[in-house]
């Protein structure tokens, strides 16, 4: 069977999984109105933050970025409040009704696109920042990994920087999840300077201390222990 033909019989279980999954979690279950999503929320945008300002880029008003899997566009419009141009985002999404969704709810400037991201529209070279949240560890074919991978550093400038938040942990209740580690991610990113590191108290955890209270969840958060995901930046090595 063909890379293409795997990848296309990929995104079809993609797609079967998630509208299955649309239809049994509650619309509201990563709402931010509960304490634990919120808490987990701003630690990671505070993270980025930090990461980003340490080793990519201080200045997001000159930055072209694309984020593979954007969803209905919640990081493409944070990206915004932090200083972004929205006619310099752009946005793909495997699923219609979610690039649907963003269309309505981010601003109009941003390109957004529905497709699979192993064969991406953009020129060589075209962005400072790509990024992706939790998209490879919903991909379970290698091939369609290393396919996304290589057209994130196609478009990619020599200079820029891949954003990834991903699980590094397998999630037991759900097979359709598969955490990547940091041998995995080098191998998928070959080349290249990846600087990672742990974050997010796992989800169930972090629900049960979110109903304890907020300084129950900062404390478990700081000692790193119970984190389930990886936060890095990926830069190709300089020739």
């Amino acid at each position: 069977m063909t890379t293409d033909a795997n990848t296309i019989i990929e995104s079809q279980r993609i797609e079967k999984v998630y509208a299955q999954r649309s239809k049994s979690v509650p619309r509201d279950y990563y709402s931010p109105l509960f304490l634990s999503n919120l808490l987990s929320q701003q630690e990671l945008e505070r993270r980025i933050l930090k990461s980003m300002s340490a080793y990519a880029s201080k200045n997001l008003g000159q930055k072209r970025i694309l984020e593979i899997g954007c969803g209905e566009g919640y990081w493409l419009r944070q990206f915004i409040q932090w200083g972004a141009k929205p006619e310099y985002l752009a946005g793909v999404d495997l699923l219609p009704d979610r690039v649907a969704k963003a269309r309505e709810v981010c601003h109009a400037g941003i390109h957004l696109e529905c497709r699979e991201a192993s064969h991406l529209d953009f020129a060589d070279g075209s962005f400072d920042i790509v990024l992706q949240l939790t998209v490879f560890s919903s991909i379970l074919d290698a091939g369609m990994k290393n396919a996304v991978a290589r057209e994130m550093l196609r478009v990619l400038r020599p200079d820029g920087s891949v954003l990834w938040y991903d699980f590094f942990v397998n999630n037991p209740r759900n097979p359709d999840v598969r955490g990547i580690g940091k041998h995995e991610m080098q191998r998928l990113f070959p080349d290249c300077r990846i600087r990672c590191e742990r974050v997010t108290v796992a989800p169930p955890l972090g629900r049960l201390l979110g109903r304890v209270s907020r300084l129950a969840y900062e404390m478990v958060s700081t000692l790193r222990f119970a984190d389930t995901h990886y936060l890095a930046l990926i830069k190709k090595n300089e020739h």
